[in-house]
């Protein structure tokens, strides 16, 4: 029993339930969105389509692949909507705060290991680099105005 208790206890059990509820909520965003804004802006455009009611017959079967157009419409909607709004944002933050945290190094020339611009000296092929000057923070690059009191 203490098993079954340390495995429901887990944090890895307690975020993916966290990650299923919030999965529902966000769905239910998303659905709202596409319902509200996108499925009208479609029908300014000619009508919003419905193939819901869209079937064939083979001896006495009805196969309703309509329903499959809709969901499918709806699919491309949902996944464009999440791309563009969530995907796409996300991406280009994440990039920006790579592009900072790749400013400080480079690649040696000989191993191709990343190491520091400042480096003389590869730490993995211990092969000798020249030093690249590393961007300095707008406080060291400033210069120091002189105190009153050595003005006198």
């Amino acid at each position: 029993m203490n098993g079954f208790r340390q495995f429901l206890m887990q944090g890895n059990l307690v975020q993916l339930a966290v990650a299923v509820v919030i999965g529902a909520v966000f769905a239910d965003l998303v659905t709202a969105f596409t319902e509200g804004f996108i499925t009208p802006l479609i029908g300014v455009f000619g009508g919003v389509p419905t193939f819901g009611e869209l079937y064939f017959e083979v001896n006495g079967s009805r196969f309703l692949y309509g329903q499959f157009i809709d969901a499918a419409v709806s699919f491309l909607l949902t996944a464009a909507i999440v791309y563009f709004f969530v995907v796409l944002p996300m991406t280009k933050v994440l990039e920006r705060f790579a592009a900072k945290e790749e400013a400080v190094n480079r690649e040696c020339p000989h191993c191709r290991s990343e190491i520091s611009k400042a480096a003389s000296r590869c730490a993995y092929c211990t092969s000798e680099v020249t030093p690249e000057t590393v961007p300095a923070t707008a406080s060291e690059s400033a210069p120091s105005a002189p105190s009153a009191s050595s003005a006198s």
